[in-house]
């Protein structure tokens, strides 16, 4: 192995130092806090969650302080894509429709799933089974379009449509299933699972996941610089086992996604 000198070394460590001091502008993360493990407010209105421990790693990588805003999630690629943040990472599923708004750097895979109350009294297995019912969904997030979809298929077989109950957030969403005001609750499979095993089992999980795609770190198409050097961050973040912690750390080791692509969810699209 060849190795340098203390000289060259030192030298690196100096020109390494005035890089980051150069660089060192704020690294701006949008991100809808609402969504239990990934992103939410614990005590103190903390924010945490899988997906902001990765963006401070990131940002540790990238030698670049980090600020996280709460935004609202339908907007989110928008303001991406207008420069008003530098990246949105927000458990946003990568599919070939918002490839055409921004660039994904991918990270995660994860599935839908719903939610029911213990027992699943409503015998429900899958999305033939929500017609006619009450389903509370986050607007703009792909189950929403999932779910309109289903809907039409409902009526193609005379079969009464789902009543769709729309929010702002998942949080609120969650709320309303919770007081009753729907019969289901649908959003990713990591949320479902979070919410089944935290509410003192007054809830279950209906059936399997389904629509699995990777979740994407969005940046803007017209900044492939930045992109790179999010995609070297990741990598990094990989390789010295900061990733595989965090995993752990919230209990999404089945999600595993160790090849940080580009634009992956065209290969998860129907």
């Amino acid at each position: 192995m060849r190795a340098f000198s203390r000289a060259a070394a030192a030298l690196l460590a100096a020109l390494f130092s005035v890089c980051l001091a150069a660089g060192a502008a704020t690294l701006k993360v949008g991100s809808d806090v609402s969504y239990a493990p990934l992103e939410f407010y614990g005590p103190g209105h903390r924010m945490q969650g899988f997906d902001i421990d990765l963006a401070q790693a990131l940002g540790k990588r990238l030698g670049e302080p980090v600020a996280i805003t709460n935004h609202t999630f339908d907007d989110l690629l928008r303001s991406v894509q207008d420069g008003r943040f530098d990246v949105g990472i927000s458990a946003i599923s990568d599919t070939r429709a918002r490839e055409r708004q921004v660039d994904f750097v991918d990270y995660l895979l994860a599935g839908s799933g719903m939610l029911v109350r213990a027992g699943n009294p409503l015998h429900i297995f899958d999305l033939g089974g929500l017609c006619g019912l009450r389903v509370d969904v986050q607007r703009g997030t792909s189950q929403e379009t999932e779910l309109l979809e289903q809907s039409k298929r409902c009526r193609e077989v005379h079969l009464a449509p789902i009543k769709l109950i729309t929010f702002a957030t998942d949080d609120q969403a969650f709320q309303a299933f919770a007081a009753g005001k729907s019969d289901v609750h649908v959003t990713d499979f990591p949320v479902v699972a979070y919410l089944a095993e935290s509410n003192d089992h007054l809830y279950t999980i209906a059936g399997r996941q389904f629509d699995l795609v990777p979740y994407g770190i969005a940046v803007p198409k017209n900044n492939p610089a930045l992109r790179a050097r999010v995609i070297a961050a990741l990598h990094g973040v990989i390789a010295d086992g900061t990733y595989d912690a965090l995993l752990k750390k919230w209990g999404l080791e089945q999600g595993a996604l160790r090849s940080a692509p580009t634009d992956a969810g065209t290969l998860f699209s129907k």
